[in-house]
């Protein structure tokens, strides 16, 4: 493990004989990693929470049967939140208080709950928790091991930095210059001065200051260089769309590099929970969906290439040749671009200047720690603004949703509305929008107009989340990629409305479905013209895309 101290799993249960089984199960499987820790008395349970909090001790998951004399199950989970929030919790029911469980799913967040018996656990128990501790795991950030990132909060290169790592799923600890006594100490300790800021430290005493991404990437052992020279499919884009079309190559023969210029998993990547993606009932967040997702398109054969941009793509004869930032090349029998979408810019006076210094694109999950008991706004009425807000509203003194309707229902899910409605630090700012971000270092205040009355007035702001439109990230395609008049990608018989096209598609067949005017390179999820946006239609897309690399392939 990470720490000296081993994280704890906490199982309640009123029947002693229950409880015993339920510990040996435990102990068997997870003694190694965890410190198992098991009572009949949830109020003792309780009790001796916030001593384990004061000894620095971590809680991974509590287990707690539902139907218990002293306390129900769900109530003593709703309790227990407050001292470990980011434990994993799970309800051991039986088969007639399933109903109640699924509601706790919603009104306690509920990770999951079990069925008893649970024999055999193989089957029935150490699955489920193996899943909810390795989603854990992934979020937890050890005390005094690991990267360790230092610099000032306000700093748009510390932003850069922390997205990053984020984003690329590598945990790391934040140290705050102006909040943190430990950033001083580090600073003195390494010898480094506030010109070297931000500053990286490695488990292995080694230090980056300022790094860039690419310098970043390799540090981390991420591949930055691809290692064959021909391809059969190269995937520019690693977000849904990309990494399903990931899999599906690597998984079907194909000799795959998948491309990514940030970090993995898109916009839904950066998503703290994601609701309705079919098979997960409980939800799950972006970022663990883009972690199974990478494992699984790695162990079937496909190469990642980190930190790479594709600035061109030319054509020689059936092979594409993909030209980065670097000047390398690969070349490719085929190509998928599934670069996706970027956030538009939001067009207030000053909002560029505080870009990464109070005004974040996104990143909601990156920048959360610094908004306890702070007023944030945030700007959107989508899904993303509002997974966005509501997680912001864990931490933030209030949250306030600013948009340009008078309410959410034209343009977000209604599952999410009703979790927003019930969360008393959040609130609607309909019919207005961000004309205006004042400060001097780092953002301080916003001015908001009235849409209808045009009336102004200036609040308080110590952050301010961006959630709107969405601009395909199309700007380094060449000419001869026919566009729709947003910007996105035109593929299959739509191409025909252009009048261009006859000059460019010179095949007796027609294009394929996801195929653009350029034959064998397709486009796959939100950056191609009349996709849904949905993280599902993505996946779909992506997977679809190979059947028709297939075809091309077998053409040439």
């Amino acid at each position: 493990m990470a720490t000296d101290k081993k994280p704890i799993i906490f199982s309640i249960d009123d029947d002693p004989q229950v409880l015993r089984s339920l510990k040996n199960d435990l102990r068997n499987e997870y003694k190694n990693d965890y410190r198992i820790i098991s009572t009949e008395y949830p109020q003792e349970a309780l009790d001796s929470l916030p001593e384990l909090k004061k000894q620095g001790e971590t809680v991974a998951l509590f287990l707690s049967d539902q139907r218990m004399p002293d306390m129900l199950g769900v109530d003593f989970l709703e309790q227990a939140k407050k001292f470990f929030p980011e434990a994993k919790r799970v309800l051991l029911t039986a088969y007639s208080d399933t109903e109640a469980a699924i509601r706790a799913i919603n009104n306690v967040g509920l990770d999951h709950y079990l069925l008893k018996p649970w024999d055999p656990p193989t089957e029935k128990l150490y699955p489920v928790l193996n899943d909810l501790l390795d989603q854990w795991q992934n979020n937890y950030i050890p005390e005094f091991r690991g990267i360790r990132l230092i610099g000032y909060q306000y700093s748009p290169k510390s932003h850069e930095i922390k997205d990053f790592l984020s984003g690329n799923l590598f945990p790391y600890q934040w140290l705050d210059m102006e909040s943190d006594t430990r950033a001083v100490e580090y600073l003195e300790l390494h010898q480094l001065e506030i010109k070297d800021l931000p500053a990286l430290v490695f488990e292995d005493g080694t230090i980056l200051t300022s790094p860039n991404n690419s310098t970043l990437a390799s540090k981390l052992g991420l591949s930055t260089q691809a290692k064959q020279e021909m391809y059969d499919v190269a995937i520019i884009g690693a977000g849904p769309a990309g990494l399903a079309a990931a899999v599906y190559g690597g998984s079907e023969g194909l000799k795959t590099l998948m491309i990514e210029r940030r970090a993995p998993g898109g916009q839904a990547g950066t998503s703290s929970r994601i609701e309705n993606y079919l098979g997960f009932p409980e939800g799950l967040s972006g970022a663990n969906l883009t972690l199974r997702a990478l494992t699984q398109a790695t162990r079937l054969g496909a190469e990642f290439l980190s930190t790479q941009g594709v600035e061109k793509i030319e054509v020689e004869g059936n092979y594409k040749k993909l030209i980065f930032g670097d000047g390398s090349f690969v070349y490719a029998k085929s190509v998928i671009i599934a670069t996706g979408v970027d956030y538009r810019k939001l067009p207030a006076k000053g909002a560029d200047q505080f870009t990464g210094a109070g005004v974040y694109y996104g990143a909601a999950i990156t920048e959360a720690n610094a908004c306890r008991e702070k007023q944030i706004y945030v700007v959107g009425g989508g899904n993303s603004a509002g997974q966005g807000a509501v997680y912001l509203s864990q931490f933030a003194q209030k949250v306030h949703i600013v948009i340009r309707r008078e309410d959410l229902s034209s343009t977000m899910s209604a599952y999410l509305i009703e979790q927003i409605k019930a969360i008393p630090n959040i609130e609607i700012l309909g019919k207005t929008e961000v004309v205006e971000a004042l400060g001097h270092e780092n953002l301080e205040c916003i001015v908001l107009e009235d849409i209808e009355t045009k009336e102004t007035h200036q609040v308080k702001a110590d952050s301010l989340f961006i959630f709107i439109g969405t601009r395909p990230a199309t700007d380094w395609l060449p000419d001869n990629i026919l566009l729709d008049d947003k910007g996105f990608v035109e593929t299959g018989k739509e191409l025909r409305q252009y009048p261009q096209f006859k000059s460019i598609w010179k095949h007796q067949r027609e294009p394929f479905l996801l195929e653009t005017c350029q034959p064998g390179i397709f486009a796959a999820g939100d950056v191609r013209a009349g996709a849904m946006n949905r993280v599902a239609s993505a996946v779909g897309e992506g997977a679809m895309a190979i059947k028709f690399v297939h075809e091309y392939l077998a053409e040439v």
